[in-house]
Order: structure tokens, then sequence, then C-alpha cells
């Protein structure tokens, strides 16, 4: 056996990575203490996930969607009135690759939510619930980085750059805020309510991780004097997260999902909505580091045996953030005469396209103008849509393995004629990981010495793929002989049909390196 130095390292291995549609429905009786409905308004969601597992072939998925309706109430004057409901849903979804114990992501997002109108007291509520979802497995692998060289043995060795994973930890973070409204607004109910984290910031320091996030809240309440108005507030998530050998030098992802939300009116103090928010922070922490690797070997004179593998690896992972600032001049005719409640803004990817090191993205920003005319006590819905693209320049042919976008800043100006100046800080995020193939020696042994054999010369004909390194080990030869005997001065620059001489094995050039 022949002494050997290895090197043993985590691998974080992606197996699957792709998004799913399920469609979460359910039936809502309108409570008693609520008028009857005509037509719903509008509708939106937030999703949360409480339950997650990896199984053979399959992944299940528990969570719910919690449903905000706005509608026109069947009274003598219709009013808007709002009703909230969980959604709740609990999916089994087959992909053919996950197995048991596999680390799982999922990302959420609601597409879209339709309600149906069963009669007055009853609603039938479906919604699109898009889930992104990514499984990966941990892979403890042991690489030979060098061998107690014998004057006989030719070794290729090779300096790769790897991301070895450290490990990965996670903890739940309970955020409570109690947000206030004008002290001159009494509460009747919520109407409407969206949560977004920005600003997502890490720190690392030895052995732990400090992840931290706002969630912003935006609110559209209902007063008792029928008024509509909105609140937003902010509340800060801040978790740390143990990691052992983590440092300020190592490379963190972080993934924040929401498990559960609360958003009531405050019963212990007035003119306040209490919001609570249970987040799960999840932490996998890598280094980034060159090894060495022996690749191949040989003798000209023993007989050796080895097992290789095939192993396949993270050699670049970063993440790159651009900002583009979007701005638009947009005619609202329905504006007249109505007060502007709210504007929903979401990114929406359509299309990416990929040449060379370039990268062009095709994005639509989806508008939702909630108004309210005044005269008639009546919300209105207008929606529009624009159109804008972005492009990067990756720097190097690397695997981008997921593209996000967020919205930074957001001004929206009414001017005259209708006119809103639309002014969107679009925050593009791109997860890039480059991967390599790398084979790797398992085990080697010597099997005695070779037959002896005289010295003898071969004429050879260089091939458009071959290497010096390739022609030496076919013939049992050496990179030494062979460059000294043909006067080669670039060994790394073979010329295709180049007739070289290949001297093979003599016992006078046993002391000759490769």
């Amino acid at each position: 056996m022949l002494e050997m130095s290895k090197e043993k390292m985590n691998i974080n291995r992606k197996i699957v990575e792709r998004k799913e549609i399920i469609f979460v429905e359910g039936d809502m009786i309108i409570p008693d203490a609520k008028p009857d409905i005509i037509n719903a308004i509008n509708v939106s969601g937030i999703p949360t996930i409480y339950r997650k597992e990896t199984m053979e072939g399959k992944i299940r998925v528990d969570g719910n969607i919690n449903t905000y309706i706005m509608y026109l109430a069947d009274e003598e004057k219709p009013e808007n009135r709002g009703l909230n409901t969980s959604l709740d849903f609990s999916e089994i979804i087959e992909v053919k690759q996950s197995i048991e114990g596999a680390n799982l992501k999922i990302a959420t997002n609601v597409n879209s939510i339709e309600c149906k109108i069963i009669n007055e007291r009853k609603i039938n509520l479906k919604a699109a619930l898009e889930m992104k979802i990514t499984i990966s497995t941990d892979e403890e692998v042991e690489i030979i980085e060098d061998i107690q060289e014998e004057s006989s043995l030719q070794i290729l060795k090779d300096k790769i750059e790897v991301n070895s994973l450290i490990g990965r930890g996670s903890t739940k973070v309970h955020s409570k805020e109690t947000i206030q409204i004008d002290q001159n607004d009494s509460l009747a109910e919520i109407l409407k309510a969206d949560i977004e984290l920005i600003d997502k910031d890490t720190k690392i320091s030895y052995n732990k991780i400090l992840a931290k996030t706002d969630a912003k809240i935006k609110i559209l309440y209902l007063t008792e004097e029928s008024e509509i108005k909105k609140v937003v507030g902010t509340i800060p998530v801040v978790g740390f997260v143990d990691l052992p050998n983590v440092n300020e030098n190592s490379i963190c992802d972080v993934n924040y999902e929401l498990q559960n939300i609360i958003i009531k009116p405050n019963n212990s103090e007035e003119h306040s909505i209490y919001v609570e928010i249970e987040t799960e922070i999840t932490c996998e922490g890598y280094d980034s580091k060159q090894i060495s690797v022996v690749k191949d070997l040989y003798s000209p004179y023993k007989n050796i045996e080895m097992d290789t593998k095939q192993i396949n690896l993270v050699s670049t992972k970063k993440q790159i953030k651009e900002k583009n600032t979007l701005k638009e001049h947009l005619v609202i005719d329905e504006l007249e005469n109505k007060k502007l409640l709210d504007i929903e803004a979401k990114p929406i990817l359509r299309n990416e396209n990929k040449n060379g090191t370039n990268l062009k993205v095709d994005c639509d920003m989806e508008l939702k103008f909630i108004l309210f005319d005044e005269q008639n006590s009546r919300i209105e819905i207008k929606e529009e849509k624009i159109p804008f693209d972005f492009s990067t320049n990756i720097l190097e042919k690397e695997n981008y393995t997921n593209i996000s976008l967020e919205i930074g800043n957001q001004d929206f100006v009414i001017q005259s004629n209708n006119e809103v100046s639309c002014n969107l800080d679009v925050i593009n995020i791109l997860e890039i990981e480059k991967y390599s193939s790398l084979q790797t020696i398992n085990n080697i042994e010597e099997k005695g010495d070779k037959e002896d054999a005289n010295y003898s010369v071969i004429i050879y004909i260089v091939k458009k793929e071959d290497t010096l390194w390739n022609i030496a080990k076919k013939f049992g030869s050496t990179i030494c002989d062979i460059v000294k005997v043909n006067e080669i001065e670039d060994p790394e620059n073979l010329k295709a049909n180049q007739k070289i001489f290949i001297p093979r094995f003599c016992k006078v050039l046993e002391t000759v390196n490769g």
C-alpha cells in the first residue's frame, strides 16, 4: 500500500430545483356579525408554511394562506366590509429525485385568488400558490491530496477551488409589535394586510451568524365612521444561529420562511393593531478554499491498480445584487374624483435569455391601484402593467441557479390630468453557483513489478485531444523522457499531427522522474 495524505470535506449537492403550482380551495360561511355579501371587490393572501418533509420520491408541505376579502355588503346603503379566513392546505407532491431526510427549501408566492359567491352567506375561495422547491443532500467525500512518491511513480495533480459545507443551523424567531393608528380613528375591522421582508442583512462572527430583516406590514382598515385608512409599520426580525467553525470569511446562505401570522385589532389598547409573526431562519455556511488533488497516476515499472469516482461539487458560490430604477408616467382616468387608498406593486419575471457572459431578463411590473369613490362609498380596483427589462454581465460562464426580484423604495406622485408618476427601485438578486466535475481516486494498490522490457522507441502522430500525460501513460513512458527526446519547448501546447518519439521502459531511465 502507498502512503497517502487525504482531505475530508462536505459537499452540498443540489438534486432538485423546480417550480410547482398547487391550488388551495375552501368555503367560508360569513359570520353572523357580518352583513350579506353582494360581490367581492378584492382578495389577497399571505402564505405561510409550518411543516415540510422529504420522503422517497415525494415531499409533504403543510401550511395556510391568511386571506383577506374586501366586499360590498348588502345593506340599506351598501358599504365596504372585510372578511378574514385561513385557507389550510396539506399537499403531497411527487418529486422522483427526493430522498428521505434531504434538505428542503420552499419559497411561496400567491399568484391569484378567485372568490365565487355561492349565496349571500357563503363564498368559495380558490388560490393558485406557486412554490419554488429546492432539494439538496450533504455528502462527505475524501480526496487524495498527495502520495509518498517513489522514483517510478508518475503523479498528475491539480489545484481546484471548492466550497466546502461547514454546516447548517436554524432558529425560530417570534416577533410581536403593536402598530398605532390615528388617535381619532375607532377601528371597526381590518380589510387587507400585506407583509414584505425587506433590508435583509447577515453578519458572521466565529461560531455564530446574525441574520436580520424587517417585516414591512401594510394594513387597510375600516373605521366605525365607515372611513377607509391605511397604516404602515415595521417589525424587526432578528435571529442568532449557532454554526460551529463559521467565521467572517465564510460564505453564508440565509433563508427566511414565514410560519405563522396573527394580525388583529388590539383588544388591550385602543387605536392599535396587534401583529405577531413567527419566522424560521435557516443558515448554511461554506468555506471557499483551494485544494490540491491527485487526479491520476501510474508507474512505467510497477503494476498499479486504483478505483476512481466522479464527484460533482460547487466551485463558485456567490450572490450579485443590482439596483435599477423604473420610471414611468401612467394616466389613470379612474382617479377622477376618487381617493387613492393604496398601490400594490409586484414584479413578475417573464423571460430569461443567456448569451455567453450576458444575461437579459424581461419582466413586468404589475400595479394594482385601490381607489375609493367617496361620493358612492365604493372601493374600485384598477390594474396596470409596466414592461421592463435588465441586463447583467455575469463575468464568467457560470451556472446561475436563481433570479429573484425585490422592490426597494417606491414613490408614486399624483399629478394633474390624473397622471401618476411612478418611481420604483427594483433589486435584481442573482444567486450564482458554478459546478465542477472532478474525477478522484479512492484506493491505490501496487501489484508488483512489470515484466522487464528492452528499450524501444515508438513514433507517434499527435491527435487533437492528446496531452503529454495521456501519451506517456498509454505507452508506459514519462513526460520527462518524451520532452527530453523530442526537445519540446512547451509541453502544454502539443500540436495536432506533430510527429514525436516515445521512449519506452528502460532500467537506465529508472531514476528519471516524469
